[in-house]
């Protein structure tokens, strides 16, 4: 009796191999997550009320890049309007801006203004701010704040974020998600020694599993979600992943891939708007930015681990890539973290 096709007894582990590795990228990427700021506060207001949007503007303005806002419902309800659209929330959503694309949260019709950014005491802060409005029993109630993360400045994951994510964590497959949030809430309702620790450390949980979620639910049809799922691709970018210094070349990836050369640039193209060599440059260079946040490593040799054999041509690509040479960058971002 003949055998069941090759096919069928190999693809399913052609599958499951192109998928792990897929999952293996987006483990590395979130293995770099560190917040490099936040701010948090607890909002209660009551009767009807509505964040001014002309104040919100002003201060986030002058909020540093990659910077994201993030608002936990608590108890009650609320709505959001972004843009067009109007969401309404309930206890448990959880609402991420991962572009700081202007909004505006309230309750009931005309409400007053409110504008929590401008009332918030100054730092340094022993304990996280609650900020009350209004004298009526209070029913809503909100962690907000807003988070600075560098992973946010890796283009091709950055592409692939939403303008705005609305979470339910109150879903039956939502249970780590919400545990995180009422530990948050805990710490919140509870404060203790190394509280604002504790809230930063939760806040990354709560990131990852963000990023998580739309891994898992949004991958859409092109993009980098959708690039590591795609067996060929999936396995360059693992293998680009896993050996960041490896002076790759157009033939090797395409190699490795089972690609032609052609077809590799060709896809790269259309589901990264990139090309192979590219996405290695980017991803030496996310990752150079780590190094100068967490290390005390020299500009040289972060540059040399980057790939570049001058310090000079390190600091072009730096410059091009964040806006800043990279001494300048670092210095920024510890002055950040400071204040």
């Amino acid at each position: 009796m003949a055998g069941p096709p090759k096919q069928l007894i190999e693809n399913p582990d052609r599958t499951r191999e192109s998928r792990k590795a897929g999952r293996d990228v987006l483990s590395d990427v979130l293995r770099t997550v560190r917040l490099s700021g936040s701010v948090q506060f607890c909002l209660v207001p009551t009767g009807s009320w509505q964040t001014d949007v002309e104040r919100y503007l002003a201060v986030t303005g002058k909020n540093p890049p990659n910077t994201m806002p993030l608002h936990i419902v608590v108890d009650g309800t609320c709505w959001l309007k972004a843009g067009d659209k109007e969401t309404v929330l309930a206890a448990g959503d959880l609402i991420a801006l991962p572009f700081g694309a202007s909004h505006q949260l309230g309750f009931g019709n005309k409400g007053r203004l409110i504008s929590p950014l401008d009332d918030l005491p100054p730092k340094p802060w022993y304990e996280l701010p609650v900020l009350r409005y209004g004298e009526e029993k209070p029913t809503t109630r909100l962690l907000c704040g807003y988070l600075r993360c560098d992973v946010l400045g890796f283009h091709p994951l950055r592409s692939a974020l939403p303008q705005l994510l609305h979470v339910k964590t109150r879903g039956e497959n939502d249970g780590w998600l919400a545990a995180t949030i009422n530990q948050m809430v805990s710490e919140v309702d509870h404060q203790r020694p190394g509280g604002s620790s504790m809230l930063e450390r939760l806040t990354e949980i709560i990131f990852i599993e963000i990023l998580r979620h739309i891994a898992t639910t949004q991958p859409g049809s092109n993009g980098w979600l959708a690039a590591l799922a795609d067996p060929s691709l999936g396995k360059c970018l693992y293998l680009i992943h896993s050996e960041p210094q490896r002076e790759w070349s157009i033939p090797d990836l395409s190699s490795a891939s089972g690609l032609s050369r052609s077809t590799l640039t060709e896809k790269f193209e259309a589901m990264l708007q990139t090309s192979p060599m590219r996405y290695v440059r980017d991803w030496r260079l996310y990752l150079a930015s780590v190094s100068l946040r967490t290390t005390n490593a020299g500009i040289a040799a972060i540059g040399t681990e980057a790939g570049y054999g001058t310090e000079a041509a390190f600091n072009r690509a730096f410059s091009r890539a964040f806006g800043s040479p990279p001494a300048l960058w670092r210095q920024t971002m510890r002055q950040s973290r400071a204040g």
